[in-house]
């Protein structure tokens, strides 16, 4: 048995199956919705599966349908998909009573809201079901899961893999799409079906070759672009869609800031905002090359900007290949920043005016280049606090009061949050994990010691996962944000936590 033909065309292959497949895109995640008519649906669907076959119907399911429900198993994606192309198959042939997608529709939804259905679990499918018809069908098509802010897949070894495949290649196909889908579920469309695309090319080239190890070298080799694609454009579209435009390009801002700390507001500014525009228009795009296109042209802009003022950028900018360029620019790390006076303060007028926003993101820039061991984990929880007091207050009867009782609020806590959370990630980045471990195990038993050996213990491994997860300038913004105040909670001792 082998692949279905549009995964094992060329990488840079451009054919009327992928722009086919692209616009099938739009349509799987909500294949049950009848948004727009019964008519509507069924001969859009229809028009998909004629045109790209059913085995690559299918395959297109599996990728949208395990991004769509990140956290459902094998077996529950390979149900629905079944169903899905089942109905499609039946629906779509020549002479089938036009009222046959319908009812098969409407049987999938009453299948999702038995007690026993064998699809994806979703806590919200009970408040579906208790709706009828359209309402019904639309709610179910609208349920999906939270993406994975920690990518669960590894790639096996090469043996492992050509085991797998040389046992059922349909299987491993099938399963490998799942696993990867769901682990890279926000890299773009297009990035993500070329990547799976090229990586079982791979495996069925390499698999079947005279000499597998050179072969898997070569065409790894080869597909490094797409592969660093693949993870740095999922790990920019999870950011983007947790925190919104204004929010990464703060996010972004002040990592140029920790890269460059001699740099300016003015200098990285500009970039950051155009690196949120990439992001805005690339995340949900299905147009083949967005993300790579406008990333290089971003590249491009920094290259241009910075290069002549930071000796480790110039470094990055020197290969031909932009992409590679920016995974270089990216994965530089924070240096300690130049001695500098103490960050000014906006006044209670700027914060209210209506440049308040850039003011408040101005200052917040500041704090990150003095202290350019605090992550994104800490400098957003900063940026939310900002917002809110100027929320909360700028609309107030008596704003500029206030404004000071904030003030004086967080000149209480906001050097001890800095501190710590410096301490915290310098500590991590410099130290080797045991050093790391057994500095913070002294630090805990000063400050708590009263506590048990036990206890002790406890508070060591849970302090070292979160700087683990949560100290590195790629962690996972939702899952790190609802850590930040209850880790970092001897920083406020009593307050406020910073209005959190």
């Amino acid at each position: 048995m082998g692949f279905p033909v549009l995964l094992l065309g060329k990488r840079r292959e451009t054919s009327s199956n992928m722009r086919a497949a692209l616009a099938l895109l739009l349509l799987l995640t909500a294949v049950r919705a009848e948004h727009r008519g019964r008519a509507y649906v069924r001969d859009k669907v229809c028009l998909e599966f004629k045109t790209l076959g059913k085995e690559d119907f299918r395959t297109l399911n599996i990728i949208a349908n395990s991004r769509k429900f990140s956290n459902a198993t094998f077996e529950e994606i390979n149900h629905l998909v079944g169903e899905i192309v089942s109905l499609a198959e039946s629906c779509c042939a020549d002479g089938a009573d036009p009222s046959c997608y319908d009812a098969g529709s409407s049987a999938l939804s009453a299948k999702s809201c038995s007690g026993s259905s064998p699809f994806p679990a979703h806590p919200g499918t009970a408040g579906c079901c208790a709706q009828e018809g359209l309402e019904q069908k639309l709610c179910l098509a609208a349920l999906q899961h939270p993406p994975q802010e920690l990518p669960r897949y590894l790639q096996p070894s090469n043996e492992e893999l050509c085991e797998a495949f040389k046992k059922d290649p349909k299987d491993f196909a099938d399963r490998f799409l799942h696993e990867y889908a769901s682990s890279y579920s926000q890299a773009p469309l297009p990035v993500l079906l070329g990547s799976t695309r090229s990586f079982l090319s791979m495996v069925s080239t390499c698999c079947i070759s005279a000499k597998p190890t050179p072969c898997f070298l070569k065409e790894k080799l080869e597909r490094k672009t797409l592969s660093l694609l693949t993870l740095m454009s999922n790990r920019a579209c999870s950011r983007f869609k947790a925190y919104g435009k204004d929010k990464v390009a703060f996010s972004y801002l002040t990592s140029l800031a920790q890269k460059m700390p001699g740099a300016s507001f003015e200098d990285l500014s500009p970039l950051a905002e155009d690196a949120a525009e990439v992001f805005a228009q690339c995340c949900d795009s299905v147009a083949e090359d967005c993300m790579e296109k406008k990333l290089s042209e971003h590249t491009a802009k920094a290259c241009g900007a910075l290069s002549a003022r930071d000796e480790r950028i110039a470094d990055c900018c020197k290969g031909k290949n932009l992409m590679q360029n920016y995974f270089c620019i990216s994965a530089l790390p924070a240096v300690p920043g130049p001695k500098l006076p103490e960050a000014q303060k906006p006044t209670n007028e700027q914060l209210c005016s209506e440049e308040g926003p850039r003011h408040a993101k101005r200052f917040l820039f500041e704090l990150a280049r003095r202290h350019t061991s605090v992550p994104d984990a800490f400098l957003g929880k900063l940026y939310d606090t900002s917002n809110q007091v100027r929320g909360e207050c700028c609309s107030a009867k008596d704003a500029p009061a206030c404004l000071d009782s904030k003030r004086q609020q967080m000149a209480e806590e906001l050097p001890r949050f800095l501190d710590k959370a410096n301490q915290l990630c310098g500590q991590y980045s410099k130290l080797s994990f045991l050093d790391f471990k057994k500095r913070l195990r002294e630090s805990l038993k000063q400050t708590v010691q009263e506590a048990s050996p036990e206890l002790l213990e406890q508070l060591v491994e849970q302090r070292a996962n979160f700087a683990s997860t949560c100290c590195p300038p790629n962690s996972p913004p939702l899952f790190c944000a609802s850590k930040v105040s209850s880790e970092l909670a001897g920083a406020c001792d009593g307050g406020s936590c910073l209005l959190g």
